[in-house]
C-alpha cells in the first residue's frame, strides 16, 4: 500500500447525488482508465452455480470516465453484468426495467444512451458477451439452472450451447473464437466450479485443464493469452507452457469476478480481506505484494470491473457440423489417460445417457481395439457418460460427470481423460483399419460386442 501521507494526498471524494453514498477513490483521476462496474448491497458471486440470485435488488452499473461518475441506465430498477463491444461504443448488460421483471439482456449505445432489449424470454438471462458478426452469448435460466446460449443481437436464432443438467454461465470470449464458461466439476453434477471451453456452435466441449480438484471460476483471457481466474486462496492462471495451473502470488483475501487488465500484468480486481467486509476494487501488478485501493464504499460491494475501451475481434469459428441426427466420436487411444490401465485390459466401452428427470440408462456397448481405439455413433444434445470395462465386464473406469456432442458433430479425442495439451501418436487407429462405420451407441440398437 502507499504510505499514509501519499495516500492522503491523492484521496478524492466523489458525490453522486442521491443515487448512492460517496465513493472513495485512492488514485488520481488521470490514472484510472474509463471503467464500468456494478455496485450492490449484497453480492454472492457463486450463487449462479445453483440457479440463485447473485445481487440484491439495488444493484446498478456505474460508468466512470473523464466526465465523472454516473449510472449507466438510471431508469432501470436493477442492472449488472456489463460487457463492452469490440469497438468500445456499445455495452451489453443484464437488467430489470421494473423490480418485478426477470433479468433480460439489453444493449445501449454510448452515443445516444437509449437501451434496447436483446432477449425476450420469460426466464432470467444474464452474463452477456459480444461475439463476432453481431451475435451475443449469455446464460438463460431453464427451470432451476442456467445454460449457455447464443443469439443474434436482435434476439433471433437462439441456440443452446450447453446440454447438461447443471448451471453453466459464460465468463469470456477467447481470441481463438471459443467461449470460456464455468460450470460444476464433474461436469453435469453439483460439484465445485470449474472452467471449460466450447465453440460457438456448441461443439468441442472440453475442460480447459485436467488438474481438477480446486474451485476455479471467473476466468478471463489476458493480453498474453494466459487465462487468469480466481481460486480459494487467490488468483491463478493457465499458461500454454504448463499442463497445470500456476498460482499467482496475489495478496491474501477473497476475490470475485473476472479481473480487468489495464496494462500487461496489471489488473483491477474486486477484493476483500474476508467475508466481514464488502468487495472493493484494488489495483494490483502481477508479481507484486502491494495493492492500491481504486474504488471502495462503506457497506456496499463494488464488483465486475470492465474497461470501457475497444479491443480486438476474436476469430470467427466456421462450424463443421453436419446435417445428421446423431454424432460420431473417435477415440484414438483410451490408454492415454491420467489413470493407469494394464496393457490389453480395456475390452469394451459402454455409453450412458441421462434424461431430464436425472435417470441414467445404458445406450449400448462397443469394442475397444488393442491400441485403445474405438469409433462410435452417439445421440446428440443430451448428457452422455462413458465407462471402460474389461473382458469380464468389470468396470475399469467410469466418468463421474457427463459431456455432450452437438448434432452432426464429428469429434476425435486423444484418449480418455487426456489433457487438451496431449499430442496424439502419428498412427492410424486399429478400429478404422477394421471398419469406418461407427458402432451404434445411440440407444436405438443395443448391440453388444467386445474388442480384440
Amino acid at each position: 500500500m502507499l504510505p499514509r501521507s501519499t495516500l492522503a494526498s491523492v484521496l478524492l471524494l466523489l458525490v453522486v447525488g442521491s443515487a448512492r453514498p460517496a465513493t472513495e477513490v485512492a488514485v488520481h483521476d488521470s490514472e484510472l482508465p474509463a471503467l464500468l462496474y456494478t455496485v450492490t448491497k449484497t453480492y454472492k458471486p457463486l450463487a449462479w452455480l445453483h440457479g440463485g440470485e447473485r445481487f440484491s435488488p439495488d444493484a446498478a452499473i456505474f460508468v466512470r470516465d473523464k466526465n465523472g461518475e454516473r449510472r449507466l441506465v438510471p431508469d432501470f430498477a436493477t442492472s449488472a453484468d456489463p460487457s463492452v463491444s469490440f469497438d468500445g461504443q456499445r455495452i451489453l448488460f443484464a437488467g430489470k426495467l421494473r423490480p418485478q421483471d426477470s433479468w433480460q439482456i439489453w444493449e445501449i449505445a454510448l452515443a445516444d444512451g437509449r437501451p434496447h432489449r436483446v432477449t425476450n424470454a420469460v426466464e432470467d438471462s444474464i452474463r452477456p458477451f459480444y461475439l463476432p458478426d453481431d451475435r451475443v452469448v449469455y446464460a438463460r435460466k431453464k427451470g432451476e439452472r442456467y445454460g449457455v446460449e447464443i443469439a443474434d443481437l436482435d434476439g433471433a436464432k437462439p441456440l443452446a450451447l450447453t446440454y447438461i443438467p447443471t448451471s453453466a454461465v459464460p465468463t469470456d470470449v477467447l481470441r481463438d473464437g471459443r467461449i470460456l464458461f464455468e460450470s460444476a466439476y464433474p461436469l453435469g453434477t453439483d460439484g465445485s466450479p470449474e472452467i471449460y471451453a466450447v465453440y460457438s456452435d456448441g461443439s468441442g466441449i472440453e475442460s480447459y485443464r485436467c488438474d481438477h480438484g480446486r474451485s476455479r471460476h471467473s476466468a478471463r483471457q489476458s493480453t498474453s493469452g494466459d487465462i487468469v481466474f480466481e481460486e480459494p486462496h487467490g488468483l491463478a492462471r493457465f499458461t500454454s507452457a504448463r499442463a497445470q495451473q500456476v498460482s499467482l502470488s496475489s495478496p491474501a483475501g477473497e476475490y470475485a469476478d473476472s479481473p480487468a487488465e489495464i496494462a500487461p500484468g496489471e489488473w483491477i480486481v474486486p477484493w476483500r480481506l474476508d467475508a466481514n467486509q464488502p468487495f472493493r476494487l484494488i489495483r494490483w501488478s502481477q508479481g507484486s505484494s502491494h495493492t492500491l485501493d481504486v474504488l471502495a464504499e462503506k457497506d456496499l460491494n463494488i464488483v465486475q470491473p470492465t474497461l470501457l475501451a475497444e479491443r480486438s475481434v476474436p476469430n470467427r469459428h466456421p462450424s463443421g457440423l453436419h446435417d445428421w441426427s446423431n454424432a460420431n466420436l473417435l477415440c484414438l487411444n483410451a490408454y492415454t489417460s491420467k489413470y493407469q490401465f494394464a496393457p490389453g485390459s480395456i475390452h469394451s466401452v459402454k455409453l450412458y445417457a441421462r434424461d431430464a428427470a436425472g435417470n441414467v440408462r445404458l445406450l449400448g456397448t462397443a469394442p475397444v481395439e488393442r491400441d485403445g481405439s474405438f469409433f462410435v455413433q452417439v445421440p446428440s444434445e443430451q448428457p452422455l457418460q462413458i465407462e471402460l470395462v474389461d473382458a469380464s465386464g468389470k468396470t475399469l473406469k467410469r466418468e463421474t460427470g457427463f459431456f455432450w456432442m452437438r448434432r452432426g458433430e464429428q469429434r476425435g479425442c486423444v484418449g480418455c481423460h487426456a489433457g487438451p495439451e496431449t499430442a496424439p501418436e502419428n498412427a492410424v487407429p486399429q478400429i478404422l483399419l477394421k471398419s469406418t462405420t461407427p458402432g451404434d451407441l445411440t440407444g436405438v440398437s443395443m448391440r453388444s460386442g467386445g474388442g480384440h
